[in-house]
Formats: structure tokens, C-alpha cells, sequence
């Protein structure tokens, strides 16, 4: 009998585990593209090395900060991220503080909606891995902005968001120092996996 219900637990533990697992993956990331300066013509760190030093994941978000009425962002196709053409957008953003979900694998292509910045060479473009590459390639989220633009990000509201596309106003606030993680790191532990683990602690004990 005790053997029994030593297996039920084991069997139990696994379940959970891969729930677990599964929750961490479908959460994904929010990367500041840009970091503290945002999205803008000259920032200190140009966009292509920007994106190199990142891993890019499936449920990964981007959040572009820029001055709404003068900016925008365009998700294009390669060809026109190439000629910076801005006439048929895949997606447009422009609502100064925008969410942009990377919903599958594969290459992503944006420009800035001013084509005379796009031909200066604001434009990005990034890989999403496969789901396989995910168990074997290391997180490397992209550092929160300063806890003084946190806070402008905080005041604002959040717009519908348009098909494909997640865009919000609002980004939370960041752990104190410019170094701060966006999200938590793939090794943190997230409200989901506690309630798991909770409940875990319950059913052993109702069953032992």
C-alpha cells in the first residue's frame, strides 16, 4: 500500500513538473529594445548589436519607447526593410509605447515609420529560435530602463491591440539599478510554478 502511494506521488511530481515547464515557456520575455534610450534614430548602441546580444524566443515581447506623433514602428517584410519602403507595413505601431508579442520562429524585420530615419539606419531586424533551441540555448533578457523612465511607463494607459500585435502603454516598474532584468531571468521562480509547488506540498500530504 505505501509503495502504491509512493508511485502515485512520483507520478504526481512529474505532472506537475512538466506543467510547470510548460507555464515558464508561455510566458516569455519583455526586451526594451534600445534599453534606456529607446527607440530613436541614434541610440548608443545600434540596433543590429543590440539584437546579436539577445536570444529571442516564441511569447517573447519587444517594447518600443519613442515620441508618439513623431515616430512609429513598422513591421515589414525583408524586401522592404531592405529598401526601407513604409507603404505596406505588415504592422504598424504608433502609440509611442508599443508591445509587439513574437508569436512564432523566425526572422522579424522593423523600420521606423519616418522613412528618412529608416535610410539613417533605424530599423530592426532579429530571429526568433525554434522551440527545440529552447532547452539548449541560454536567456538573455534585455535590461530594464532607468527607474525615472519606468515611471513615465507606469502613468500610461494601454490601447487595443491590433491583429498580431500586443501593444501597451504601460511597462512595470524595474528593480532598482539600471542592470535589472525586464523579466525574470529562464532559472526564476514565477507565481505559477509557487502555486504548483503548493499545491504539490498538499496532495503529498493528503496521500501519504
Amino acid at each position: 500500500m505505501v509503495l502504491v502511494k509512493m508511485f502515485d506521488v512520483y507520478l504526481m511530481i512529474v505532472m506537475l513538473m512538466g506543467l510547470g515547464f510548460t507555464i515558464g515557456l508561455s510566458s516569455g520575455h519583455k526586451f526594451y529594445v534600445g534599453e534606456t534610450d529607446g527607440w530613436v534614430l541614434a541610440p548608443s548602441e545600434d540596433y543590429t548589436d543590440w539584437s546579436h546580444r539577445h536570444r529571442f524566443q516564441v511569447n517573447d515581447t519587444l517594447f518600443f519607447k519613442y515620441v508618439k506623433g513623431e515616430d512609429s514602428v513598422l513591421q515589414v517584410s525583408e524586401q522592404e526593410y531592405n529598401t526601407c519602403n513604409t507603404t505596406d507595413p505588415l504592422a504598424s505601431l504608433s502609440d509611442g509605447d508599443s508591445l509587439f508579442q513574437l508569436r512564432r520562429s523566425g526572422p522579424f524585420f522593423f523600420i521606423s515609420g519616418d522613412i528618412g530615419n529608416c535610410l539613417k539606419g533605424q530599423k530592426l531586424a532579429l530571429t526568433v529560435m525554434s522551440t527545440d533551441h529552447h532547452r539548449h540555448t541560454p536567456r538573455h533578457p534585455s535590461p530594464s530602463p532607468s527607474p525615472s523612465t519606468s515611471l513615465v511607463h507606469q502613468s500610461l494607459s494601454s490601447p487595443a491591440p491590433s491583429p498580431g500585435v500586443d501593444s501597451s502603454s504601460g511597462a512595470p516598474a524595474p528593480a532598482s539599478g539600471p542592470a535589472a532584468a525586464a523579466h525574470n531571468s529562464a532559472g526564476s521562480v514565477g507565481p505559477g510554478v509557487v502555486s504548483l509547488g503548493l499545491f504539490l506540498v498538499i496532495m503529498i500530504s493528503s496521500m501519504v
